[in-house]
């Protein structure tokens, strides 16, 4: 069996690296490895986890050929969508610190499951003409951003900047994402990304746990509200899937994808 997640231990510190290639695409087994991977990091009792990707890419968001390939059928769409809101959710409950090693691309699902993290390190690309970016570009796919997805940019980027983001379903560069605190700190290439991860975690893990760990839940509580299942509405959000806007763009879009 192919593995989906390589962990990497760096002492108490568990790297969970998304290893699907090309682009790390998050289709329904994906997500539920990745759940199954971060609960057993609580079963081990790790003391931070970090959540890396490959080279130039983290993740390229959702597999939409995969969930096209679902069709009509509304109960494999809702557990493809279930698995990937449970991963986001996983990783906001994680009752250790997470660093999202952003080590590339970042778009859509990729970006979800950044903002449910606690840090934000992401590689700046070595070619200025051709920067990584990160965002939820839901809108140019034909698809709305749920109110919970739409809190969790709200609270690192403020009302304002979200709603422009969002409603433009813009993509911002590894740059201008730190600019407007979207991440956190940027790095050059993947493995100096994922070595600051784990120094921050390092510095984290320094300081009296109790204090910090309760500090951290108090700081995070707007997270976990935001991804209840009354802000995601994910019956709704599969109904909107349906819908002839949504349908043209991503057909559009798995186009595309099939031509690269």
């Amino acid at each position: 069996m192919t593995t989906l997640i390589e962990v990497i231990n760096h002492g108490p510190i568990r790297e969970l690296r998304l290893a699907r290639p090309p682009v790390n695409a998050l289709d329904t087994e994906l997500c539920r490895a990745l759940i199954a991977a971060v609960t057993l990091a609580m079963t081990d009792d790790v003391h931070g986890i970090v959540l890396s990707g490959s080279e130039r890419i983290f993740t390229g968001g959702m597999d939409v050929p995969h969930l096209l390939s679902h069709g009509d059928d509304k109960r494999k769409l809702m557990d493809s969508w279930q698995a990937f809101f449970g991963a986001a959710r996983v990783l906001a409950e994680s009752r250790v610190p997470v660093v999202a090693a952003l080590t590339g691309h970042s778009p859509a699902g990729g970006c979800v499951l950044a903002l449910c993290c606690d840090y934000r390190v992401m590689a700046r690309s070595a070619d200025p003409a051709k920067p990584y970016v990160i965002g939820l570009n839901e809108v140019q796919v034909g698809l709305v951003a749920p109110e919970g997805i739409q809190r969790l940019m709200r609270r690192v980027v403020g009302h304002h900047r979200a709603g422009v983001l969002l409603t433009g379903g813009q993509l911002v560069s590894a740059e201008r994402a730190l600019e407007i605190g979207l991440v956190d700190e940027l790095a050059d290439g993947a493995p100096q990304v994922v070595e600051r991860a784990i120094g921050w975690l390092q510095a984290q893990l320094k300081l009296p746990a109790q204090p910090m760990l309760q500090t951290r839940a108090i700081a995070r509580a707007d997270l976990h509200e935001a991804m209840q299942a009354e802000h995601i509405q994910l019956e709704r959000f599969v109904e909107a899937w349906f819908s002839p806007d949504a349908q043209g763009a991503l057909q559009a879009l798995a186009a595309r994808l099939g031509k690269g």
